[in-house]
């Protein structure tokens, strides 16, 4: 019976600095700044297939900063993430990442900013993808943006398509 209490105690000690760590508030997992996210989709290409491209938009002083990943030399697959960023005016910015699964762990292969919600201004209230019981059965990205236009408005909710082929739409929700 001692061995087990003083197990539980040495693991327990062991515990403490893990617990300090993870509620350190100097240094966050994720920034206060990312309002709402979601992991969804998949894709796969042959290692050749280029990053998912957006046109070029003027830099933003929070925006995030854009993998420039190798050149991949053979198969590749992975998931994205679509992403809110609060600004200093409390509207948004979207951003659209491309993450590939490696042996090492999550890569980011591009991030794009989403620019027909970002011309909005928009008040972002709610990011969600299609369904959350894991992996699509086809290629691509369904997600929905739930967002204000006026911060005492209501909501409206717009879609983030991608296809099979890499292709992005957003389009307004028409319910």
């Amino acid at each position: 019976m001692k061995r087990l209490g003083l197990t539980a105690c040495a693991l327990l000690i062991a515990a403490i600095p893990l617990a300090a760590q993870a509620a350190d508030a100097t240094d966050p997992i994720l920034p206060a700044s990312i309002t709402f996210a979601t992991s969804t989709g998949y894709w796969a290409d042959d290692g050749n297939a280029p990053a998912v491209t957006r046109p070029p938009v003027a830099a933003t002083p929070n925006a995030p900063a854009t993998a420039t990943p190798a050149a991949p030399s053979q198969p590749r697959h992975g998931y994205y993430k679509l992403f809110a960023v609060r600004q200093a005016d409390r509207t948004a910015k979207v951003y659209l990442q491309q993450i590939a699964q490696t042996d090492a762990g999550p890569e980011i292969v591009s991030t794009v900013e989403v620019q027909e919600l970002n011309d909005l201004n928009p008040y972002v209230t709610d990011i969600r993808p299609e369904n959350s019981t894991g992996r699509l059965n086809e290629p691509g990205l369904f997600a929905m943006v739930y967002l204000k236009t006026d911060p005492d408005g209501d909501a409206n909710s717009w879609t983030v398509i991608i296809d099979e082929f890499g292709d992005i739409s957003v389009e307004k929700s028409g319910h």
